[in-house]
C-alpha cells in the first residue's frame, strides 16, 4: 500500500503542469530574434493539461515499445507537421474531440498492461501529433509567424525540445524511478487510468458542448 501511494503521489506530480509554464520566458517583451521565440517556445504553456498528459504518456508507453527514444520522436515529426500543415491553411476537423478520444484510448491501452507494438504505437502517436500540432497552428502559429519566420522557427523548436525531455523524462521516472519494468507494473497502470480519466471527461465535456449546439443551447 505503502508503495502504491508513493507512485500515486508521483504520478501526479509528475502530471502537475508547474506554474513556471504559465507565463513567456521573455516577460512580455518582444520577440525579434531565433533565441527569443526558442526561449518562448520552451517557457509557454504546453497547451494545455490535457497535450501534457499525453505527451507525457507517450513517454511511458514508448518504454515498453522497445524503442523508447525514437517512439516520442514520432509524436514531435508528426506535430510540426500539423502545425506546418495549417499555417498553409489545411486545418483538421473537430479538433478537441479527436483531441480528448486519443487521451482516452492511449489511457486506456496502457491501463489494460498491455504492451503497444511498435506501429500501432507510430500510428496513435502520430495521429495525435497531427492534431495536436493543428490546434497549436491554429491558436498560435499564426500569432508568431506575423513577427517573423525566424522566431516561429525558435518557438517550434523550443516547443518541440521541452515536450521531447517530457516525454523522455515522464519514461525515465517510470521505469528507473518506480521501477514499472513492465507494462503490467501498477506504476504504469495507473498512469493510463489518469490520462483515461482525463480523456473521458474531456470526451464527454465534448459530446455535451455538441448536444448543446444541435439542441440551440448555450454549452
Amino acid at each position: 500500500m505503502k508503495n502504491f501511494i508513493r507512485a500515486s503521489a508521483a504520478v501526479i506530480a509528475l502530471f502537475t503542469p508547474t506554474l513556471a509554464f504559465a507565463h513567456h520566458s521573455l516577460g512580455g517583451m518582444p520577440m525579434v530574434t531565433f533565441a527569443d521565440g526558442l526561449l518562448s517556445g520552451v517557457g509557454h504553456p504546453l497547451l494545455g493539461f490535457d497535450h501534457l498528459f499525453f505527451v507525457a504518456l507517450v513517454g511511458i508507453a514508448a518504454i515498453y515499445t522497445k524503442q523508447r527514444f525514437t517512439s516520442p520522436m514520432v509524436y514531435i515529426v508528426a506535430m510540426l507537421f500539423g502545425c506546418y500543415a495549417m499555417s498553409t491553411g489545411i486545418g483538421l476537423p473537430a479538433k478537441e474531440v479527436i483531441i480528448g478520444l486519443f487521451l482516452l484510448t492511449l489511457g486506456a491501452v496502457v491501463l489494460s498492461d498491455k504492451a503497444l507494438s511498435l506501429l500501432p504505437a507510430i500510428a496513435i502517436f502520430a495521429g495525435f501529433g497531427l492534431f495536436h500540432g493543428s490546434a497549436f497552428g491554429d491558436a498560435l502559429a499564426s500569432q508568431e509567424a506575423g513577427i517573423g519566420g525566424q522566431v516561429l522557427i525558435g518557438y517550434l523548436v523550443g516547443l518541440s525540445a521541452i515536450q521531447y525531455a517530457i516525454a523522455l523524462g515522464a519514461g525515465w521516472l517510470v521505469a528507473k524511478v518506480l521501477g514499472a519494468l513492465t507494462a503490467q507494473a501498477i506504476q504504469a497502470r495507473l498512469a493510463g487510468a489518469v490520462v483515461a480519466g482525463v480523456g473521458l471527461f474531456l470526451t464527454l465535456e465534448n459530446v455535451e458542448g455538441i448536444v448543446f449546439d444541435l439542441m440551440g443551447w448555450t454549452s
